[in-house]
């Protein structure tokens, strides 16, 4: 793990006190970054997920953001500057996933999804960029969705966010080069996380879509985490712009 040179680091994660980020704060934390846990609600979550990451011998504070908001955004930048010097590393995990039928989407439905998903990422990155550029130097990965590559029947609103974010993330990839940023997504599929977790309730249900992914699992939000750290690593120096399929096999787009 040293190998992948994250000591001394600082890792921004957004919805970091649960699910996938929080899998992911704990391995950046094993891998030597100090970590910031965003979070919007759960003061003791974020906070429970902190100890963690101290507890592995590396810094760590919360921060309450709601990312929406690009004054919230700055704050939290402003912040983490403040705590440690820098922001070296910045994951936009946080997102909803909440969906109906075309005709039964209202816009407050509409504009929240794409709000929490594709705003909040935009935010995130306008308001940590600039740091980056100053120090030349930067890694940008986004948790998008396979929703995102070939969407998916009722959520139609929760897809356009996530493609919303692959094309963003292209787009930065060659606004941010020359500085020496790398902006990338990780397009999960099926995660065995809380907010999945009615869905997967009915076993019966949760087998049929394990049997629908080719490696015949429904992964831990670690299997997420790891190649989200890897692409933060000096390890994929060289990868920008590109979506990294994290699905099992489920959805295989080039």
């Amino acid at each position: 793990m040293i190998d992948l040179d994250l000591r001394g680091k600082v890792a921004v994660v957004t919805g970091g006190s649960r699910g996938i980020g929080r899998a992911t704060v704990e391995a950046f934390a094993l891998c030597g970054a100090n970590v910031v846990v965003n979070y919007a609600t759960d003061e003791n979550a974020a906070e429970e997920v902190a100890r963690a990451a101290r507890a592995a011998g590396v810094r760590a504070m919360i921060y309450a953001a709601d990312a929406r908001r690009v004054e919230d955004a700055a704050q939290l930048a402003e912040a983490v500057l403040s705590q440690f010097g820098r922001i070296d590393i910045l994951v936009c995990n946080a997102g909803i996933w909440q969906g109906a039928p075309v005709e039964e989407i209202d816009e407050e439905l509409w504009d929240r999804v794409i709000d929490v998903n594709l705003k909040g990422t935009w935010t995130m990155c306008r308001a940590v960029v600039p740091y980056m550029k100053k120090t030349n130097f930067g890694r940008i990965i986004i948790v998008s969705s396979t929703a995102g590559q070939r969407g998916e029947a009722s959520v139609s609103n929760y897809a356009a966010s996530k493609g919303g974010q692959i094309s963003f993330a292209k787009s930065l990839a060659t606004e941010l080069a020359a500085f020496d940023i790398t902006v990338n997504c990780v397009a999960p599929g099926w995660v065995n996380t809380d907010m999945n977790a009615a869905v997967f309730s009915d076993e019966a249900h949760r087998q049929r879509i394990a049997g629908t992914i080719p490696l015949g699992r429904i992964p831990p939000p670690e299997d997420i985490a790891r190649p989200i750290v890897f692409l933060a690593s000096s390890w994929a120096r060289h990868i920008t712009g590109e979506v990294l399929n994290v699905n099992g096999g489920s959805v295989l787009c080039g």
